[in-house]
């Protein structure tokens, strides 16, 4: 392969200064003609050996092509990060052959998604793990053993639709104005993968390891786009793991009440996922779970609630929760006094946020001309915020409107159905039985 022509990395250029370095360091030993090939190499580029041994498998089985990193065969165990879009592109899946009555299997999802337009390859494992977490159960159905939503979780998706139903005039405008908060992340070094090259040359793309330092992202919008002076970025205090955890009460609240409410229409809706920090408890709610048992036992009886001396903890917790009130959320509190009512998604729906869509554009404009600065993925940011209009930020909302509704009518079918199905089996029984 020839390097004519290409620009050298960084990184290729610190390789030659290690090499030259080596050899003038070891011109006379008398014990490196003895030495292994793989480890004078390893030692002379400042690598490990088995790095060495792993590119030269390559080299050895493809030639050139095995020197493209991207066609190096991944080692080691699989991710178990899933990229964004595909919860969605699975539910459709999994709704679609559903609503068919077909077959639907882990291998079948795994075929669909490396096969399909996202042409996306995961694991069995991370997959299975992936769909318990996302509320699909696999069982015996009526018509067969299959995928499919759990009821829970459609149970919470029919609220949620219900209320957004009753907020809609019939020329399909809202009648209170609705809000969507949202927090996301971008890397210093986040950028495109892909790029066009020669084929005798290979895509050598001058792109620093890793994913660099973390900005938090903290916005919300409205019909108009995005909701003026409520934009939040700080750089996070971890590079890597779940991005919610640079997110907390404190940071959180802090923004939602001097930077949301004071900027929202009045008898707004403010839509939001189910984020632990959105869900904190208010100090006067009952039951909370690190309640001590004495505490438990002094509620109920205070309440006049009758309860046994040998009654365990969990017990006395599963009795209180039973008679408690229902607990309110500090975040709804805060809404309400200013007029406002809070309004959460059903978990893992991230096709019912338009806020997430408006992510993928900010993000999409950093990708494209990043320089791998965290000064200059600010100011990307900047720029990526205003490729969000409200022309964009309309047409999202009709997608999202357009999808609750086929939500809304095919939970509708899917259960008359299965009501239907359910009656012609009891009664297919019943006749077996007689």
């Amino acid at each position: 392969m020839s390097f004519q022509g290409v620009e050298f990395t960084p990184e290729m250029r610190r390789l030659i200064v290690n090499v030259k370095h080596f050899f003038d360091q070891n011109k006379g030993d008398p014990q490196m003609h003895k030495t292994c090939a793989s480890t004078l190499a390893a030692s002379a580029l400042g690598i490990s050996e088995s790095t060495v041994k792993i590119i030269m498998a390559a080299f050895n089985r493809k030639g050139a092509d095995g020197l493209l990193w991207s066609r190096i065969d991944s080692r080691g165990r699989p991710s178990f990060a899933i990229e964004p879009g595909v919860e969605t592109a699975v539910r459709k899946f999994i709704r679609h052959a559903n609503s068919k009555g077909s077959q639907v299997t882990l291998d079948l999802i795994g075929k669909h998604l490396a096969n399909g337009e996202s042409d996306y390859k995961i694991a069995i494992a991370t997959l299975w793990r992936a769909l318990t977490r996302w509320g699909f159960e696999f069982g015996s159905g009526i018509r067969s053993a299959q995928l499919k939503e759990s009821d829970r979780i459609v149970i919470q998706r029919r609220r949620y639709l219900r209320q957004k139903l009753a907020n809609r005039r019939k020329d399909g405008s809202t009648i209170r104005p609705e809000i969507y908060l949202d927090e996301s992340y971008i890397n210093k070094n986040h950028s495109r993968d892909a790029t066009w090259y020669f084929s005798e040359d290979g895509s050598i793309v001058s792109k620093p390891t890793g994913k660099g330092e973390r900005l938090i992202i903290v916005n919300a919008i409205g019909k108009d786009g995005w909701i003026p002076n409520a934009k939040l970025v700080f750089k996070a205090s971890k590079k890597t793991g779940d991005y919610h955890s640079s997110m907390n009460w404190a940071v959180f609240s802090s923004w939602f009440e001097n930077q949301l409410l004071k900027n929202i229409p009045d008898n707004s809706i403010i839509i939001l996922d189910n984020a632990a920090y959105h869900n904190v408890l208010t100090e006067e709610a009952f039951p909370k779970p690190g309640h001590a048992v004495k505490k438990l036992q002094e509620w109920l009886t205070h309440n006049d609630i009758p309860w046994n001396a040998d009654m365990v903890k969990a017990e006395l917790h599963e009795l209180c929760c039973r008679f408690a009130p229902k607990p309110e959320f500090l975040l709804d509190h805060m809404a309400s006094k200013k007029g406002h009512s809070i309004l959460r998604t059903p978990p893992y729906h991230p096709e019912l946020q338009p806020i997430e869509t408006c992510w993928a554009v900010v993000k999409a404009h950093v990708a494209a001309h990043n320089n791998f600065t965290m000064e200059r993925v600010q100011k990307l940011l900047e720029e990526g915020f205003q490729k969000v209009t409200s022309r964009t930020v309309g047409g999202i909302m009709k997608k999202i409107r357009k999808q609750e509704d086929v939500f809304w009518t095919e939970d509708s079918i899917r259960f008359e159905v299965d009501d239907v199905l359910k009656g012609v089996k009891l009664d297919a029984e019943d006749d077996v039985e007689k």
